[in-house]
């Protein structure tokens, strides 16, 4: 039985979507200079405290790494779905962190967007490709062994069924 890949058709559309708009990102961030480097550090260290200890242009190259792996997971149908949901709902959960952290992306009161926080408000549909692959990876679909093994119960217990004698009602 030839062997199939870890995707179904359905997730075909989202990956690509998904996988080319991070990969073209993070490509995009390859080789930033110095002024480029300190604002994207500047903005996601001021939501991620922790970030502050990382040098503005090894953040900048950790980043275009990490998209770039992200993209190509997306877009590589070996890469099973689970595994590539997985990252990018923790990638887009990341964005919508800087988003609801970062002062003037939304309105007072609310998580409706200001004009500032509409570019990284929208990736939420990033998230939502990242929980659906997830999902659709991990519950959806049970892995080829266990339908495997659970064919082979059903038709051990069919046959047990098949082969039960009969009980005799002795003495009676």
């Amino acid at each position: 039985m030839p062997h199939a890949l870890p995707i179904t058709l359905s997730e075909i559309a989202p990956r690509i979507s998904a996988g080319a708009f991070i990969l073209n990102s993070g490509l995009g961030k390859r080789g930033a200079d110095a002024q480029a480097a300190a604002g994207m550090h500047g903005f996601a260290a001021g939501s991620y405290p922790i970030l502050k200890n990382v040098p503005p242009q090894q953040f900048a190259s950790l980043l275009s790494t990490s998209e770039i792996a992200i993209g190509t997971a997306l877009l590589i149908p070996f890469v099973p779905t689970a595994v590539a949901g997985a990252a990018l709902t923790a990638f887009s959960g990341g964005l919508l962190g800087l988003y609801l952290r970062t002062p003037g992306m939304r309105k007072p009161g609310s998580i409706a967007p200001t004009e500032q926080g509409m570019p990284i408000a929208k990736d939420v549909w990033l998230l939502g490709i990242g929980i659906g692959l997830l999902t659709r990876g991990t519950i959806d679909r049970q892995p080829r062994r266990v339908r495997k093994a659970a064919r082979q119960l059903a038709a051990a217990d069919k046959g047990k069924k098949a082969r039960k004698p009969r009980e005799r009602n002795v003495g009676g």
